[in-house]
């Protein structure tokens, strides 16, 4: 366990999202079953200088926001990335969970909106580990971009 914390801590330190360590790493997926989260924060990964860069994402509900919605079955991830909607399939295992089977509708944006659109989805597709405290859910990508989430209500506005 403090070998986790240390290493969550050396990878988000500079990033400004270091969980507790009594966050959960790769919390079983019935922890998050019918969740709600909005993308808060995007930490790009460190340049050479070891200087963590974000990248500005739109929020609010006026803002068309990123979200992610885990469903009551444990079976499926699916939200907005602020222009399409999208799915996944979530599979787990000892290790945790992965997603699979990335699928999205195809309306046309921004060309700065499909940008930030693919590589989230691209995100989503190459996290390696999935942190959450409380409200807060940290997806860590194989780049060592994090996402930074918090919990919405799930009821409709």
């Amino acid at each position: 366990m403090a070998l986790t914390c240390a290493g969550l801590s050396l990878l988000t330190a500079c990033a400004n999202v270091i969980p507790a360590c009594t966050a959960k790493t790769s919390p079983p997926s019935s922890e998050l079953r019918n969740t709600k989260w909005e993308l808060v924060r995007w930490n790009l990964t460190p340049n050479a200088q070891g200087e963590v860069r974000t990248r500005q994402i739109p929020q609010g509900d006026n803002s068309n926001p990123i979200q992610i919605q885990f469903d009551t079955n444990g079976e499926r991830l699916s939200g907005s990335t602020g222009c399409n909607r999208f799915t996944a399939r979530i599979n787990e295992d000892a290790r945790g969970f992965t997603l699979d089977q990335i699928a999205s509708t195809k309306i046309a944006c921004t060309p700065q909106r499909m940008e930030l659109e693919n590589d989230f989805l691209y995100e989503l597709n190459d996290y390696r580990s999935i942190v959450r405290n409380g409200d807060q859910l940290l997806m860590i990508g194989a780049d060592r971009e994090v996402l930074s989430f918090i919990q919405k209500n799930n009821q409709a506005k």
